[in-house]
């Protein structure tokens, strides 16, 4: 495993499991194969709904708490900001049953940014939370939240892939000390990813899979990664990328794969923001 040293001192691994899309009845087990094929930095929600099952496979697997990096998110919440952020960071802890998190991010940038950002800062300060980030945060929204508050995120979670690179905004969070870290890396399979000719021809030169290729391209760029899947061999697979290194060519040929544009969703569409801002979590 490679790490990075965020911004305040915390140690993060570099790759993880995510659980996105895991439905709450395969979780458990999906975590528990994770946690015996080598990853330690587990990834939920709020919003994914299966936070009790990762803290079951969690509880089961013996693994002392200090060697996990457990990272949870605060979906948008209602006013008063503030008080219902600490609800919310309470409720997951107790779904998880854990005394801290390791990373709290804030899973979108609506609502009371400013008062979540206030609670999560709190719970920083009072070590509940190890680290303190956010999710989805363009680079606008991103350097208005540091330049105006107190604690600089150490993390900001955003749609990267070969499609959808983000150069930019991965220049702008070095400039600020924030950690890339990447969700959908896959763009989950879309535009035939895992058959493309370039990603394949890239990988037949190390034996390793069109995935795997992906994820050290990411890794080398300093990028974190949290690659999901229910499939324990495809697990092993994701996470066996330690053994081989991309030449600045190989980097070079991935770059011309990008699109400029998100696979999933525009954080910036009217629409998008709408549906976002007014959902809201079964209690």
């Amino acid at each position: 495993m490679e790490y990075v040293t965020l911004n305040n001192g915390t140690e993060m691994p570099l790759l993880g499991f995510g659980v996105h899309q895991i439905p709450p009845e395969l979780t458990e087990q999906a975590v528990s194969e994770a946690l015996a094929a080598g990853y330690r930095l587990i990834d939920t929600a709020a919003a994914f709904g299966n936070e009790e099952a990762v803290g079951w496979a969690i509880k089961s697997s013996g693994i002392p708490r200090e060697e996990l990096f457990v990272t949870a998110k605060l979906w948008v919440q209602d006013a008063p900001a503030e008080d219902s952020t600490r609800r919310a960071f309470e409720t997951s802890l107790a779904k998880l049953g854990l005394d801290h998190l390791d990373l709290y991010l804030m899973h979108q940038p609506y609502g009371d940014v400013y008062g979540q950002w206030r609670a999560m800062e709190a719970l920083h300060r009072e070590g509940h939370a190890r680290a303190i980030g956010v999710a989805n945060f363009y680079p606008d929204r991103l350097i208005d939240l540091t330049l105006n508050n107190g604690v600089t995120p150490a993390v900001d979670q955003i749609e990267t892939h070969p499609f959808f690179q983000r150069a930019a905004d991965h220049d702008v969070m070095r400039e600020h000390g924030v950690q890339m870290q990447s969700w959908g890396g896959f763009a989950e399979g879309r535009n035939d990813l895992f058959a493309m000719p370039l990603l394949r021809e890239i990988g037949k030169q190390y034996g390793k899979s069109v995935a795997q290729v992906v994820l050290r391209w990411l890794i080398q760029r300093g990028i974190g990664a949290i690659p999901k899947s229910v499939r324990a061999g495809r697990m092993a697979e994701n996470i066996d990328i330690f053994d081989f290194e991309l030449s600045d060519h190989q980097m070079a040929q991935i770059t011309t794969l990008d699109t400029g544009e998100s696979q999933f969703f525009d954080h910036h569409d009217p629409e998008i923001v709408t549906w976002l801002t007014r959902r809201r979590l079964d209690a």
